[in-house]
């Protein structure tokens, strides 16, 4: 028998600026985000207010109906009260309280026998509201940024990436210290005092400081890496989390690259030759995903990761045409691109996962952008129309030109097939004449790079 996977529950408040579509697909968002990091979800409690509760979020009535899920007090003081009563929190269901229950077939979801081991917050909230939503409900408590720095933290396979994301984690957990009753001071007990807190306080900035140094030259070496590719033709896939990007890296490049069906499944930029290989060869770099409210600590720390994206060429787009909820999320990667400095680079659109829309979604969306591009990473012969599209891009800007290369330069025949397409080569008794698509800089250095050989012959 498969063990069972740990279960939570989703809390969530509805903002006066927040209408039922958003509040919905945040929350079905945050559920995957949560899911990916192990936990089934089997309920969900909402409310609407005008603000998050400064206590514990949610209202006194809603806090009580949430700890009768996970099995809590409701009580956020020092002194707690009987659990709350069944009974009680039916009437209040019935009279209008919006909690949603999930269960197989109706199933009530009862506080005691399958335990709840995670309370998921979809807002970002202060140290002293996590202490006291776990006082009141018995169980962690996690807000959106800490789920998503746990699932980093799990999902991370590189040095760098690994040293991005423990930067990154204890960043968020140092002013937490004091506040998690089910953190050091539980097990070391109160009276160690403010000075030990000090005390772990400073041990984490130590550590922070260590590994900023660590990542420091890893980051050294990586640059140095990017620097022999400098010049090459390079493309970034970027998109939001769980678009497709790595399955269509996979397809382009032949590659090995990590594909799962959940959200952040890759957190290492991954740089391949798109396959089978042009001249000059064409970079294809798969980055880590976006996701709304993507935590600052996180786009900090994985700056030299987005660099690829700043660094190339052009950047490809790509968009989960099947989710309901794209124009939000094609929004929230074009304001990340922005904010590190990448809203310049050349951009192409494209739509993936095309194969699960009808006719008649495939043409609205060609109406509305009538550039992007449709595809889906599962049919072969979208993937061979989109490496054709990819090596049209560049060859598009390429200008035509005739050279004579005399026998004594044969070399730059073989830098020239390196640099651009070489489209006809006819031999005569001094050397060869070449019909050459490039870029005009690469022209123009092959004329220097003639006139030199041609003076130091004369």
């Amino acid at each position: 028998m498969m063990n069972e996977r740990p279960r939570a529950v989703l809390v969530a408040v509805k903002l006066p600026e927040t209408d039922d579509l958003e509040l919905k697909s945040s929350l079905d968002e945050l559920e995957r985000l949560v899911a990916a990091l192990g936990y089934d979800t089997v309920a969900r409690v909402t409310q609407a207010r005008t603000s998050l509760a400064p206590g514990a979020v949610l209202g006194e009535g809603k806090l009580v109906e949430l700890a009768a899920l996970t099995g809590g007090t409701g009580h956020i003081g020092t002194t707690p009260p009987q659990a709350p009563d069944k009974t009680r929190l039916r009437q209040m269901q019935d009279q209008g309280e919006d909690t949603e229950e999930q269960g197989e077939e109706g199933e009530e979801i009862q506080a005691e026998g399958k335990a709840i081991q995670l309370v998921a917050v979809d807002h970002e909230i202060s140290p002293s509201q996590a202490r006291n939503l776990e006082r009141a409900t018995g169980v962690p408590v996690l807000d959106r940024t800490g789920v998503i720095l746990e699932i980093f933290h799990h999902h991370a396979r590189s040095r760098e990436a690994r040293l991005q994301v423990e930067i990154a984690r204890l960043a968020y957990t140092a002013p937490r210290l004091r506040e998690s009753p089910f953190g050091t001071e539980r097990q070391r007990g109160r009276g160690a005092g403010e000075a030990a807190l000090e005390l772990d306080r400073r041990k984490i900035r130590d550590r922070i400081a260590e590994l900023k140094e660590e990542l420091a030259a890893v980051q050294a070496m990586q640059g140095v890496r990017r620097a022999h590719r400098h010049g090459a033709r390079r493309v970034a896939l970027v998109g939001y989390t769980n678009a497709g990007k790595s399955s269509l890296m996979r397809a382009l490049t032949r590659s090995d690259v990590y594909v799962e069906d959940k959200l952040f499944a890759t957190l290492d930029t991954t740089v391949r030759a798109l396959h089978p290989e042009v001249k000059p060869r064409i970079l294809i770099s798969d980055t880590v995903g976006f996701i709304r409210r993507l935590p600052h600590e996180l786009v900090a720390s994985f700056k030299s990761t987005l660099d690829e994206a700043l660094e190339a060429s052009h950047l490809l787009h790509v968009v989960d045409a099947s989710d309901p909820s794209w124009p939000a999320q094609l929004q929230v990667t074009r304001d990340v691109l922005a904010e590190i400095g990448a809203g310049q680079v050349p951009t192409t659109l494209v739509f993936n996962k095309c194969d699960r829309l009808d006719e008649q979604a495939r043409g609205d969306l060609a109406a509305r952008f009538p550039d992007a591009w449709q595809v889906s990473a599962k049919n072969p012969k979208d993937i061979v129309l989109l490496r054709q599209q990819i090596i049209d891009l560049f060859e598009r800007a390429y200008e035509e030109a005739t050279v004579f290369v005399p026998y004594r330069a044969q070399r730059l025949v073989a830098e020239m097939h390196e640099a651009g397409r070489v489209l006809q080569e006819s031999y005569g008794e001094d050397g060869v004449t070449v019909r050459w698509r490039a870029p005009a800089v690469e022209i123009a250095r092959l004329h220097a790079a003639l006139q030199k050989e041609m003076g130091e012959a004369s």
